[in-house]
């Protein structure tokens, strides 16, 4: 399994290797467990972070597939060097940290692309106190701070950003609240009426206020017609932009908004929030959220084109920006009807 993160995440500081390795939960929005995790670096001198991705660890007789995968994934940007962690395992003492053939053969993978590996770095877990050490140097290692404190995650709270402990956690999020409701609509949505965009963008603008007077999960009528609003594609792109400019109130309530519905649809009509939910973490850089939700459009409806197009464009490393075409609506919050100033600034999830 593989989580990538595009450029967009809350900076870090790649010279300061405890510094790097506590801001990793913050980097791709969960705290890794028996992972390898590669960060691209870009810049003059390597100081601005490009493509995070991070794998599980594979077992012996997959290293060379695993390698092979992780390092082909950077082939298409224009990165000068990456930094590899291990996270995971138990150093013996006076041994090299655990995985250490693993990690030769990364390198080895990625030196055919011309990238030298900058950091070799390995720890026993992301918390406070937790052993690490570098690969290359047997004098370089020592104990983590707490990741809580790092700079990277002050700049991801003040950015609305959470870091989940766990991969299962933040997957989680995801889940059906009722799946006894999700069957009562799947089996009506075939015979719901089909609305014209008016009425589409009214069942969009009720579904937001409903959402902002905090009424709960929405009744299996309010559900059906902003399903049936969502399948219009008028209505879906000027949802869309609603992610930008990403970090607003309005992309972070829009983002609540998506989360709801995934959790409150059946398939295949939960493929249009997913994909909407989607869009909107990947704009503001959760690589990894955004390619849950997006894994979920697809399970919901494997054939659906823009979330197919939107998880090649993550898997590549693309960043946020290059694709903010999408949503080119020029003004959607007053498309919809709605008001600016009755956006809240909670946070996005």
């Amino acid at each position: 399994m593989t989580t990538a993160t595009p450029a967009g995440r809350p900076p870090a500081d790649p010279r300061n290797p405890a510094q790097l390795l506590a801001a990793l939960p913050y980097l791709i929005g969960f705290r890794p467990t028996r992972s390898v995790v590669l960060l691209g670096h870009q810049g003059p001198e390597g100081q601005d972070m490009g493509l995070i991705l991070r794998g599980d660890l594979p077992r012996r007789e997959h290293r060379a597939y695993q390698a092979q995968a992780l390092a082909s994934r950077f082939a298409a940007g224009p990165h000068t060097g990456v930094t590899l962690v291990i996270v995971g395992g138990r150093r013996r003492p006076g041994s090299p940290p655990p995985h250490a053939g693993f990690v030769e053969v990364l390198a080895a993978e990625l030196a055919v692309l011309d990238l030298p590996v900058l950091h070799a770095l390995w720890a026993a877990n992301i918390k406070e106190g937790a052993r690490w050490a570098c690969y290359a140097r047997k004098d370089c290692g020592g104990k983590l701070p707490d990741p809580r404190t790092t700079v990277t995650a002050a700049a991801a709270t003040e950015r609305g950003t959470v870091a989940f402990d766990s991969r299962d956690e933040l997957e989680a999020l995801l889940s059906p609240r009722s799946p006894e409701a999700l069957a009562r609509r799947s089996a009506a949505l075939s015979r719901w009426p089909c609305p014209d965009v008016n009425e589409a963008a009214s069942a969009i603008r009720a579904e937001f206020e409903r959402h902002r007077r905090g009424e709960g999960p929405p009744t299996d009528e309010e559900a059906m017609t902003v399903a049936g609003a969502l399948a219009l594609p008028e209505i879906r792109d000027l949802c869309l932009a609603m992610a930008i400019p990403p970090e607003t109130s309005v992309a972070h309530e829009a983002e609540r908004v998506w989360l709801t519905l995934v959790r409150e649809l059946p398939a295949p009509e939960r493929a249009e929030p997913a994909v909407l939910l989607g869009f909107t973490a990947y704009m503001r850089g959760d690589g990894a959220f955004a390619g849950m939700a997006l894994d979920n459009a697809l399970a919901a409806a494997p054939g659906h084109v823009l979330a197919r197009l939107l998880k090649t464009v993550l898997d590549r490393g693309t960043p946020p920006q290059v694709i903010r075409g999408l949503a080119a609506a020029a003004d959607p919050v007053a498309a919809l009807g709605l008001e600016p100033a009755d956006f809240d600034t909670g946070e996005a999830r």
